[in-house]
C-alpha cells in the first residue's frame, strides 16, 4: 500500500478527524489541514502564549483521486484561485473585485471528485502577498519569488469522507509555545525581510493583474514566471 505520514498542530489531541467539524474559509475550504512535516506542525499547534500538540496520523493513498496544485498542468494562478475563493478577504479596490472574478473564472480547479489537495500555506504573510498581486501591486514574478521565501512549506487537505476513512491515527507529541512560537516569528520575519528586498527592486517589465487580464501567457510560460520548474 501507498502510505504517507502526516502530521497535524492544533491546541487538542485529534484521534478522530472530522470532516463536519472543518472550518469553511481555510485555503482550500472545508477540510482536514496536515503537513508531512512535524516542526511545522508545531509552529501551526502554538499561539503566543499556549501550548499545543503534534498530532501523527498514517494515510494510505491508494484508490484516492489527488489534486496536486504542483504538478504539470498547474501554477500559481490556480493556487490564488482557491485562495482567493475560499478565504475571508475584503476586495477594498475594483481591480481586487475584478482579479478576483478573472481568476475565478479562468483558473479555479474544479475538486468535485478530489480526495486531497497538496498546495502551499498561506499564513499571515503569504496571505498579505497574494493580496498585493490581486491588488495590481506587485508582479507575478515577484509573487512567484515570494512564495520560496520562509521555507513556508506545502500543506496536505484532507477533503472527501474516503480520505478522512484512510487516515488513522498514530500518536502525539507536546509542543512547547516557547519553543515553536519563536519559530514561527522568525520564520515569518525572515519571510517578510527577504519579501522587502523583492519589493526593492523595480520590476518594471513584470506581468501585473491587469496586463494578465487583458492578455495572459501560454501555461507553460505562467508556470515559469510562477517559479515553477
Amino acid at each position: 500500500m501507498n502510505k504517507i505520514t502526516l502530521y497535524h498542530g492544533s491546541q487538542q489531541i485529534v484521534e478522530a478527524p472530522d470532516l463536519s467539524r472543518s472550518r469553511p474559509f481555510n485555503d482550500y475550504g472545508p477540510g482536514f489541514y496536515c503537513t508531512e512535516h512535524a516542526e511545522l506542525a508545531g509552529e501551526w499547534a502554538v499561539s503566543e502564549r499556549a501550548d499545543g500538540y503534534i498530532n501523527q496520523y498514517e494515510l494510505d493513498l491508494d484508490g484516492l483521486h489527488i489534486l496536486d496544485l504542483h504538478a504539470e498542468g498547474y501554477h500559481l494562478l490556480h493556487w490564488l484561485s482557491l485562495l482567493m475563493s475560499n478565504r475571508r478577504i475584503r476586495l477594498s479596490t475594483p481591480v481586487m473585485r475584478r482579479g478576483k472574478q478573472w481568476l475565478t473564472d479562468h483558473y479555479l480547479p474544479d475538486l468535485e471528485g478530489i480526495d486531497l489537495v497538496r498546495g502551499y500555506r498561506a499564513d499571515d504573510s503569504y496571505f498579505s502577498f497574494a493580496r498585493s498581486f490581486v491588488n495590481n501591486e506587485i508582479s507575478l514574478q515577484q509573487l512567484g519569488s515570494a512564495m520560496h521565501l520562509g521555507k513556508l512549506g506545502e500543506q496536505i487537505v484532507l477533503k472527501s469522507r474516503e480520505a478522512f476513512q484512510r487516515i488513522h491515527f498514530v500518536s502525539y507529541e507536546a509542543a512547547d509555545h516557547t519553543v515553536y512560537y519563536i519559530r514561527r516569528s522568525q520564520r515569518d520575519l525572515q519571510a517578510r525581510s527577504a519579501w522587502q528586498e523583492i519589493l526593492d527592486v523595480d520590476d518594471e517589465n513584470g506581468l501585473y493583474i491587469r496586463d494578465l487580464m487583458r492578455s495572459a501567457p501560454d501555461e507553460e510560460e505562467l508556470r515559469k514566471l510562477s517559479g515553477y520548474k
